[in-house]
């Protein structure tokens, strides 16, 4: 490549570029000419209102974000109120929640009738007295169709109640 070709190749782009810019002049009137016609009105601020402040008298209210515990109260004696025991020994299927456990059956042995309970891929037998779940669920009763328990679950105030749950036999599996 000679030194007048690599000169051509730099002159070219510059010259097209110098040529290019002529033609704009009729856009460079226009801008200049719309703008002038536009009226440029700036709305006043609105007016700021004062503020009113507000006194809180809650005070003496629970506080509802602050988490509340789960233990027996100390001054409530044996006499004291609905609590379960928890001391107890935790039985297997307590680890589950009851959404998670599923009555797969009944079984009848030497004349008690005990219910077969899957709960993550194990098959449980637990009769009348066992406790299922995690709100301390006590099994009441066990038919042909579900399982009655009783479970004591805490309430908003910190108090414990009874409340009666039922875990139905799962139809139709074939598992």
């Amino acid at each position: 490549m000679t030194r007048t070709t690599k000169l051509a190749f730099l002159l070219l782009p510059v010259a097209t570029l110098w040529g290019c810019g002529e033609g704009f002049s009729d856009l460079r009137t226009f801008v200049k000419d719309s703008d002038k016609s536009v009226t440029r009105k700036i709305d006043p601020l609105p007016q700021v209102k004062p503020f009113a402040p507000f006194a809180y008298e809650g005070f003496d209210l629970p506080d509802p974000f602050k988490p509340r515990k789960l233990a027996v109260k100390q001054n409530e004696g044996a006499g004291g109120g609905l609590a379960p025991d928890l001391n107890r020994r935790k039985e297997p299927l307590e680890a589950f929640p009851l959404e998670q456990l599923k009555m797969v059956g009944t079984l009848t042995q030497l004349g008690s009738t005990y219910a077969l309970v899957k709960a993550d891929k194990t098959l449980y037998r637990v009769k009348k007295g066992n406790y299922l779940g995690q709100n301390f669920g006590l099994i009441t009763e066990i038919n042909d169709t579900e399982v009655k328990l009783k479970e004591i679950v805490q309430d908003t105030a910190g108090d414990w109640t009874e409340r009666q749950s039922v875990l139905p036999l799962l139809e139709g599996t074939g598992r």
